[in-house]
């Protein structure tokens, strides 16, 4: 019996070690294995200190954590600081900040990855439903009530015969979303209280129509672009919130509207905006971005707009290649708005490509200076071979490549069929190369074929010299093939998606 008790004391001391902040437990390399047998379901975040979109997921972290706990759960919130436990860190494989993993069953090997939203309530939905079932049956109008009033935007199934055909769809759809919560319910009352009077499904929401109901066939596809068409607002803000949502959608045509909130016509703006929007539901997503928040500036960069020269309207197409458009009028009237999109669904416009001047010293330097207006001109003139660095200005991996790639000029200045040059990807774009990570480094030998070879051996100055002496074979690949994103890259994805990301590993 002593024993017994000295087992149970130690076993207690041991969970005690798990420190708590606001209900989300801390661990460490020391107490992490401890809290998988503590606790089997447990959501981990690994964060740093320094990055600011782990700091604005605190609070809504915490009321996913603190809301699961009142409920009783077995589902616990952890976080990792992961600058501290590096070894835990590099184990799960963690490359930005922050990560979210999922522990279900007390399982080490293989954690799900977080892929919801950054809300509390998208938190707490996406657990439910990775361990509890897809859809909660309601027995009763107070069941109903409060999953409608609880939730963002809910669906139910209304089924006089839960294990109908149509119900069993609904559960399949139900199982395949993560992000809402799902009731399904056969009860008279449930029916009468929300006026339905057959088989249906309605997506109950807090803004817009309010509700939609689906008036299609039951099957699980037509069910689940039925619910993604009405998840979200007709035009939805940006935001650190909105942001997994928006780009983890079905719809990859985005219209963005950048418009300073504070501005003093900015309800006038947003009228027409949503105007516009009505007609082009399920087609383009309609997005406003406050120009004036410091964390949307690179966004703007990316537009190659500046804050001065909002409110302003662009498109954007999130396929394998990213593609802008701009449109002719800077006018933001519904009427202006819906001409612009009509004309992109019907495949009418032409891509808005960025460049700057081209400067008058551009050739001057050793490294010549290339701008989208200059770039065809040079990198295909067929007698030259040209080395171009796409870079970043604010890229630390592009500063620390500078002095090499400058080296690298002075050794073939003198050249008379070498040039090496660079430019700046941020505030230049061409048809030729979809730059996708920074620095990008890309060869263009002579001749009238229009080549491209993606450089992928050692940023030295040997290196690239005996790269650029064998005209491209050592330490080439043609464009395309074996190209994979290197640990020092900044994905352009993951820009628009504002995350963090290591010092270590991208900028």
């Amino acid at each position: 019996m002593l024993r017994f008790f000295v087992l149970c004391t130690l076993a207690l001391a041991s969970r005690a070690d798990i420190a708590e902040e606001d209900d989300v437990l801390v661990l460490k390399k020391s107490n992490f294995e401890e809290a998988l047998k503590a606790h089997p379901n447990i959501l981990v975040e690994f964060y740093a200190p320094w990055c600011g979109h782990c700091k604005a997921l605190v609070p809504e972290y915490a009321k996913a954590a603190s809301t699961l706990k009142a409920e009783g759960s077995d589902i616990r919130l952890a976080k990792v600081d992961a600058t501290e436990e590096a070894d835990l860190a590099q184990e799960f494989g963690v490359r930005g900040y922050p990560t979210i993993k999922f522990f279900k069953g007390g399982d080490k090997d293989s954690p799900k990855e977080y892929s919801a939203g950054r809300q509390a309530d998208d938190i707490v939905n996406w657990l439910k439903k990775r361990t509890g079932p897809a859809a909660t049956t309601l027995g009763e109008v107070a069941q109903a009530e409060s999953l409608i009033a609880d939730n963002e935007v809910a669906v139910i199934g209304f089924f006089k015969d839960v294990e109908s055909e149509g119900a069993k769809a609904f559960l399949k759809a139900a199982e395949a979303l993560d992000d809402v919560p799902f009731g399904i319910t056969s009860d008279d009352a449930v029916f009468s209280k929300f006026e339905v009077s057959k088989d249906a499904v309605v997506l109950f929401k807090k803004f817009d129509e309010g509700r939609n109901t689906f008036d299609g066939e039951l099957n699980k596809a037509d069910l689940l672009s039925f619910i993604k068409g009405n998840q979200l607002p007709l035009v939805i803000e940006f935001t650190e919130q909105t942001a997994p949502k928006i780009f983890g959608g079905e719809i990859k045509s985005h219209i963005l509207m950048f418009v300073p909130k504070a501005a003093s016509d900015f309800n006038d703006k947003m009228s027409e905006f949503k105007k516009a929007a009505e007609g082009f539901k399920g087609k383009i997503l309609f997005i406003f971005i406050d120009s004036e928040v410091d964390d949307n500036q690179r966004i703007l960069e990316f537009f190659g707009l500046k804050k001065e020269e909002c409110p302003a309207i662009r498109l954007i197409t999130l396929e394998d290649e990213m593609t802008k458009y701009r449109p002719e009028s800077e006018a933001i009237t519904a009427e202006n708005i819906i001409a612009f999109c009509t004309l992109f669904t019907e495949g009418k416009l032409k891509p808005h490509l960025m460049s700057q001047d081209i400067p008058e010293d551009w050739d001057k330097n050793p490294v010549k200076v290339l701008v989208g207006k200059n770039f065809e001109e040079i990198v295909f003139d067929p007698k030259k071979n040209v080395f171009v660095e796409f870079y970043a200005p604010w890229c630390g991996h592009c500063k620390q490549l500078e002095p090499i790639w400058t080296k690298l000029g002075e050794k073939y200045k003198e050249s008379s069929d070498i040039v090496v040059a660079k430019m700046d990807s941020t505030a230049n774009e061409n048809e030729a190369v979809k730059v996708h990570s920074f620095p990008t480094l890309k060869f263009f030998p002579a001749g009238d074929d229009r080549k491209v070879i993606d450089y992928n051996g050692e940023r030295t100055l040997e290196g690239f010299s005996k790269f650029l002496e064998s005209g491209g074979k050592e330490g080439g690949a043609p464009a395309g093939e074996d190209e994979e994103e290197e640990a020092d890259c900044f994905s352009r994805n993951r820009l628009l998606c504002q995350s963090d990301v290591s010092p270590g590993s991208d900028d």
